[in-house]
């Protein structure tokens, strides 16, 4: 039947799936209707040796002749050897946002909630104007003037804006290809951030609580309730990153053999520590029916938001200080006691690239020594113990 208006009214639907009419004026042009009701019109066409079906547009957008032509100037395309499939493709590609790449990105990643979150919030607030632009019309030239003009009021957040940015673009190249694997996007923008040398240069924070500063830090942190407390200690005693300590798990604290494992780490590896005598009787006290050693004030869920506590803590001790200053008080401590650097590194759960450092196993129990030696040295300065001899620590980064 030669497909027109008249005809396509009469046309019925099909109980299940779809069917296609086939017109009989132009062979392979055809409508194609739904068990609802939809109807387009489609063209089917061997492609470079494949069959293919195009879908011209809705009947609504358009008169049937008028797509009866479109038909025909994709066949004249094909004859020519064109691909309009891959075309279309290519277009989509090519016209994915900045936002449609972060998407594209997070859900392919095996990222942290927090990454995601953090990678989210930045490029929002940074490049929330280039969210809805096209990938492609990104240049090298946006980028420099994109990051200078972040970088005016954060040098740090302008360097992690383009780095996130960097990283969207090289998921693009390889993921956003056309039929043939051609990558859509050839250049990655950010990339001459590096060429021209124009990442800003950012100190690495190195503060940590002096041991002058911890017997004000430890007495206002005992002010505080104890759920809050007791997070803020265990970060101390145990140089664990925020995240960390914050979603350890009660059956993650094993009393019996003191020892605790930490499975949700930085660099995604299991990290078991021997508990100090101050930590035992902190967990001892905390392990019991509820789900997280630090749970939330409400709910099942664990502690969250610290912001409150932590000014409280500063305003008491007239001592500044944020959480991961914590970790990075443990392992200055840890290496003014002249720990060995195996033992340190395996406390703070860092990689050990040496070849030598592959072949030695520090056994937990060699660990417990080191611990319960930076936790008396700790009581010790803060005025919950003896007093003991105070050594002069100097700022690290090895807590980084």
């Amino acid at each position: 039947m030669k497909l027109n208006k008249s005809s396509i009214k009469s046309l019925p639907k099909p109980e299940n799936g779809y069917q296609i009419h086939w017109d009989d004026e132009l062979p392979s042009f055809g409508i194609r209707i739904t068990s609802t009701g939809a109807a387009s019109y489609v063209l089917q066409r061997r492609i470079k040796n494949r069959s293919q079906r195009i879908t011209i547009c809705k009947v609504h957008q358009m008169a049937t002749e008028g797509a009866r032509n479109e038909a025909r100037k994709l066949i004249g395309d094909i004859l020519k050897g064109g691909d309009p499939v891959a075309d279309k493709h290519r277009q989509k590609l090519g016209s994915a946002t900045v936002e449609i790449g972060l998407k594209d990105y997070l859900s392919a990643r095996n990222l942290k909630p927090r990454t995601q979150k953090d990678m989210k919030v930045v490029t929002e607030r940074y490049l929330k104007s280039w969210m809805n632009k096209p990938l492609v019309s990104i240049t090298p030239d946006m980028v420099l003037k994109k990051h200078k003009e972040i970088g005016a009021k954060s040098l740090a957040q302008a360097n992690l804006a383009m780095k996130y940015l960097r990283a969207v673009f090289s998921h693009a190249m390889i993921q956003y290809c056309d039929s043939e694997g051609n990558p859509i996007i050839t250049i990655n923008p950010v990339k001459r951030l590096s060429d021209t040398k124009r990442w800003y240069r950012v100190e690495r924070r190195q503060t940590v609580i002096k041991p002058h500063q911890l017997p004000a830090w430890f007495k206002a942190v005992l002010n505080l309730p104890e759920n809050v407390k007791d997070y803020l200690l265990t970060l101390l005693f145990t140089g664990l990153r925020a995240g960390e300590a914050a979603t350890l798990l009660t059956d993650q604290v094993d009393l019996e053999s003191r020892t605790m494992t930490v499975l949700d780490t930085k660099n995604h590896r299991t990290h078991t520590l021997p508990l100090s005598d101050y930590l035992y009787e902190i967990f001892k006290r905390r392990k019991g029916e509820q789900k997280y050693i630090f749970h939330a004030r409400h709910g099942e869920g664990h502690l969250l938001s610290t912001d409150s506590a932590v000014r409280q803590v500063s305003k008491e001790s007239g001592v500044e200080f944020c959480r991961h200053d914590l970790r990075r008080t443990f392992a200055t401590i840890a290496e003014s006691l002249d720990i060995p650097a195996y033992a340190l590194k395996r406390l703070l759960n860092h990689a050990m690239p040496d070849v030598t450092a592959g072949y030695i196993v520090t056994d937990i129990e060699r660990l417990r020594k080191p611990m319960q030696m930076i936790a008396d040295y700790i009581l010790k300065v803060a005025g919950q113990k003896e007093s003991a001899t105070v050594i002069n620590v100097k700022s690290t980064s090895s807590a980084a």
